[in-house]
């Protein structure tokens, strides 16, 4: 996706020519991988040259999906010049102090971290809200100046599960949760991690998002830049400027004759990446090149009709079987056949013969 990234790239340098901001907040995740692809760094590369020449300051951490240490290659040099990189945490939540008309406004960068990469600084650290906790406690910010943090976890608040996507990953049993009370010194904390824009307990701790769709659960995603304007103290604007495509990631439904039938598709994009859903009954020869000669750049194929929908009962179905017993099965076959449960005895008796021939209970 190379192509679309630069296109939505240069529609974020336009922005930024037509805004004039001060700064430019980078939450993380720059690549989708530790060792990016060359195109993919030398696009960044060509990105961050063009920033820089519109002399403004830039900030940005790595993500879980970056490796921090190429991410903090020349991080010092480039700080000399306006570009503030922190890829690995050493100890200290970093700080660049900028100043307004109205005074200093203090930006921390805060990469990625877990547990053991805090615990060698922090003794005692075992959970990822500890690590962030241990990292704020330890920092010294004065809540009585204008505080923006940047940070790429996973936060969350009592009030609402945030939306996440089928590309991000998940920890079991929310391990990588961090409550959002960790950040109260901060006037606006400025996230990376989870790819739809939202707010996370109030309105000045954001996900901006990811400018691009790079998965199909993020179709109904409206992808934007998020832009802070900070006045006095506790005061402050925010405003969503909408990030448009070249292509669209989107799904469509329906018959296969419906959908290749040019009153259909001659309304939208044909080149937007493309999640067909057929819907007919019969069996279709060829349907994805039937469907790839309108949608050059379909992506993904399924049916919903009745077959479907019986394999997927019965997968289901296989599923729950697993997921029990040979004693569950046999009460629920008792069941049908005589439309009586097991008697306690008969229960004790069909244990001993479960065991005696070394089956699962």
């Amino acid at each position: 996706m190379i192509e679309d990234q630069e296109y939505i790239l240069q529609q974020f340098l336009s922005i930024v020519d037509e805004q004039k901001p001060d700064g430019i907040l980078i939450a993380g995740d720059i690549y989708d991988k530790s060792i990016p692809t060359e195109e993919g760094v030398a696009l960044f590369d060509r990105f961050l040259t063009q920033l820089h020449s519109k002399q403004l300051d830039i900030f940005m951490v790595s993500g879980n999906h970056d490796s921090s240490e190429r991410i903090n290659y020349g991080g010092k040099i480039m700080g000399q010049n306006g570009i503030h990189i922190v890829g690995t945490f050493q100890g200290e939540l970093e700080k660049v102090t900028l100043q307004d008309e109205l005074g200093e406004v203090n930006i921390y960068l805060l990469p990625f971290v877990k547990p053991a990469m805090v615990n060698r600084y922090f003794p005692g650290v075992n959970t990822y809200q500890e690590a962030v906790a241990a990292i704020m406690e330890h920092s010294e910010i004065d809540e009585h100046s204008r505080n923006v943090l940047v940070a790429h976890q996973f936060i969350t608040s009592g009030e609402t599960e945030p939306e996440r996507c089928d590309s991000e990953q998940i920890s079991v049993g929310g391990l990588d949760n961090v409550d959002t009370a960790v950040f109260e010194a901060f006037d606006y904390v400025a996230l990376g991690h989870l790819h739809g824009a939202q707010r996370i307990g109030r309105d000045t701790i954001r996900y901006s998002g990811s400018p691009l769709k790079y998965s199909f659960s993020e179709a109904n995603h409206t992808k934007s830049v998020t832009m802070v304007t900070l006045m006095e103290k506790g005061q402050l604007e925010i405003t969503k400027l909408p990030l448009i495509p070249i292509r669209d990631m989107r799904q469509i439904k329906g018959p296969i004759a419906a959908l290749t039938d040019h009153k259909f598709y001659c309304q939208a994009n044909t080149q937007d990446y493309i999640h067909a859903i057929l819907t007919d009954e019969e069996e279709i020869y060829d349907a994805i090149g039937k469907l790839r000669s309108v949608y050059p750049n379909i992506m993904r194929l399924d049916f919903e009709n009745s077959k479907s929908v019986y394999q997927e009962n019965l997968k289901l179905a296989a599923e729950m079987v697993e997921q029990k017993s040979p004693l569950e099965l046999f009460e629920e076959f008792f069941m049908n056949q005589n439309n009586n449960p097991l008697s306690e005895l008969q229960r004790e008796v069909m244990l001993k013969l479960l065991n005696d021939s070394e089956g699962r209970v």
